[in-house]
């Protein structure tokens, strides 16, 4: 037997290594996402000022290309604000009345009773409808 001793296991300071297996040396290269960051914050700050320069761009294009207003609307200023004329519209700002109270008061002085669905066809299958009579037959000539 030799002096030599066939050592299986790991060198000292040493990792094992298996021929058969495969592994990466690091699991994430941090320095990878730090650069991967860089280039996003790069990407979106450049797109800002892309969008702010198109929205000026097309700001003054507006302004350059669109017709004057006219001389009578330049007179009231920038601040005027008038209410259509009379009669206006329920519910438009400037207008005292509520419409759900109008409703309210058009069936109560019309004398409109509201009753449920089904009372009111009962009401119908005990009574029947009210026959409504044929229009005058026109006379062929």
């Amino acid at each position: 037997m030799s002096t030599e001793s066939h050592n299986t296991g790991p060198a000292s300071g040493q990792e094992p290594r298996n021929a058969d297996v495969a592994f990466e040396a690091r699991d994430v290269t941090t320095s990878t996402i730090y650069w991967y960051l860089i280039v996003l914050v790069l990407a979106v700050a450049a797109s800002f000022w892309v969008c702010v320069y198109i929205l000026r761009y097309t700001t003054t294009f507006v302004e350059q290309s669109d017709t004057p207003m006219p001389a009578s609307r330049v007179e009231m200023g920038p601040n005027y604000r008038k209410l259509p004329p009379e009669p206006m519209l329920q519910g438009v700002p400037g207008h005292e009345a509520d419409p759900q109270s109008d409703l309210r008061r058009k069936i109560h002085d019309a004398g409109i009773a509201q009753i449920p669905i089904k009372d009111a066809m009962k009401i119908i299958a005990e009574k029947g409808l009210p026959a409504v009579t044929p229009p005058a037959a026109e006379k062929k000539k």
